[in-house]
């Protein structure tokens, strides 16, 4: 019998069922580890003596694992989780896995080879079937070893998860700009094969199609200023037809409004841009770029919490709100 075996009997995670048999500092319910010995017991499950001790003597570190620590959005949540260890006392390990899969992998199990008390994976979600199976088997595993663990953006992981309300927040800010007269729009959608920028287009699409319309045009391109720059030059070249630009993120909005004034494109005379996250850098960007506010510092303090707390894996969900600005004002 192994630990999964029991796991999968008294109906938790391995994570759980590890604590309750090998220890560690973060103690599961008291009916969840009624559960976890009884199915032990039925099985005849013995505790590896080796997993106990290691259980018990994980260090005082936390890792962050972000996709690109540039992005002022991931730096806004790992600055939250990094405060938040601070207050408790804990040392904090970064590393940037520019959005590679293997690299992200081969760092949560180094983690787990230091012995890690916890780690927080910053980061957008991908659809690649192969590197996600592959990730979830990583995540069970760090699990196994008694450590604690929290994701941002990233669902469908057997880990507790902070996740950004991204579709009713793009849907919510299509309304705000058909509301304040706009019409004719186009998408800067980002990557295909991150679920972040394809939640965030089509929930603004959803929006959209509550007045009747839809996007005149949906250009790809890299989630990155230079992402935004390079496909707004897109659109301008192909002389498309539309009076309000939205982009998935706020550096991809920040880059297309470059590339408009270079073309000699007034904002928002000529063109309204709108973009998403409300990046703090956007204080110094004239004219100020109307977008979808997240609780940035707030959702990696919350995960930070929850990969120290434990327990069985949750998920929460953090709420977007509109924030117009001169981006988009009319008349």
């Amino acid at each position: 019998m192994t630990l999964l075996d029991v796991a999968q009997r008294a109906g938790v995670s391995v994570a759980t069922a590890s604590r309750v048999l090998n220890g560690g500092d973060r103690v599961p319910r008291p009916e969840l580890q009624e559960r976890v010995k009884a199915a032990a017991d039925e099985l005849g499950y013995t505790p590896n003596a080796q997993a106990q001790a290691l259980a018990k003597s994980s260090t005082n570190v936390v890792g962050i694992l972000v996709h690109d620590i540039e992005d002022p959005y991931f730096a806004a949540i790992a600055n939250g989780v990094m405060r938040a260890a601070d207050e408790r006392g804990l040392l904090v390990m970064m590393a940037s896995t520019f959005r590679d899969a293997d690299r992200e992998i081969a760092y949560l199990s180094s983690l787990r080879a230091q012995r890690a008390r916890a780690a927080v994976m910053i980061g957008s979600r991908r659809t690649d079937a192969e590197s996600l199976e592959r990730t979830a088997n990583e995540v069970e595993t760090f699990l196994n070893s008694g450590a604690g663990l929290a994701l941002v953006s990233q669902s469908g992981m057997p880990a507790h998860t902070i996740e950004p309300d991204n579709r009713s927040g793009a849907a919510e800010l299509a309304r705000s700009l058909v509301g304040l007269g706009w019409r004719k729009f186009a998408v800067l959608g980002g990557p295909e094969g991150l679920a972040t920028a394809r939640d965030r287009r089509d929930g603004f699409v959803d929006g959209l199609s509550e007045a009747g319309l839809e996007p005149v045009a949906v250009e790809a391109g890299e989630f990155t200023r230079d992402g935004g720059y390079a496909a707004a030059e897109v659109l301008l070249d192909r002389k498309v037809d539309l009076d309000c630009v939205f982009a998935v993120n706020d550096v991809m909005a920040v880059g297309a409004m470059s590339a408009l004034r270079a073309r000699g494109v007034d904002v928002p005379k000529d063109l309204g841009v709108a973009g998403f996250d409300d990046i703090a850098t956007l204080r110094d960007v004239w004219p100020g770029l109307t977008t979808v506010r997240l609780p940035l510092e707030q959702m990696g303090r919350r995960a930070l919490e929850l990969a120290i707390e434990g327990g069985e894996a949750t998920t929460e969900t953090f709420k977007a709100s509109v924030v117009l600005r001169e981006s988009t004002a009319r008349g």
